[in-house]
């Protein structure tokens, strides 16, 4: 079972995901605060190379599966055009209404 963007508890995170799932680069940018930053299973990241690569170019997309920590903490499958689907965990910091750093990674098994 999925939750639909809509339902998503935090107003920045649920920009992000809707931003995402839209492929729309500028909602996306501007979901993000000034300098933001992200990691990829504890590897840090160029976040403008790595969403071109792993969002935007092959058609990214996210099905939440959970959230917890008032919707900063997101499990979700992953479905990209290079690597298909992969269960995925997102832990997001929000400062002023926007996404500082997000961290990602390969989620545990259901």
């Amino acid at each position: 079972m999925t939750i639909s963007e809509s339902q998503l508890s935090d107003p920045a995170v649920r920009a992000f995901v809707t931003a995402l799932n839209a492929n729309d680069r500028d909602a996306f940018a501007a979901a993000l605060a000034p300098g933001a930053t992200m990691s990829d299973d504890g590897t840090e990241r160029d976040l403008a190379a790595w969403t071109e690569r792993e969002v935007f170019s092959s058609r990214g997309r996210m099905a939440v599966e959970s959230q917890d920590e008032g919707g900063r903490v997101l499990v979700a499958t992953y479905t990209n055009d290079t690597w298909g689907s992969m269960r995925t965990a997102w832990r997001f910091t929000v400062e002023d209404g926007r996404v500082a750093r997000f961290e990602t990674g390969q989620a545990p098994a259901a």
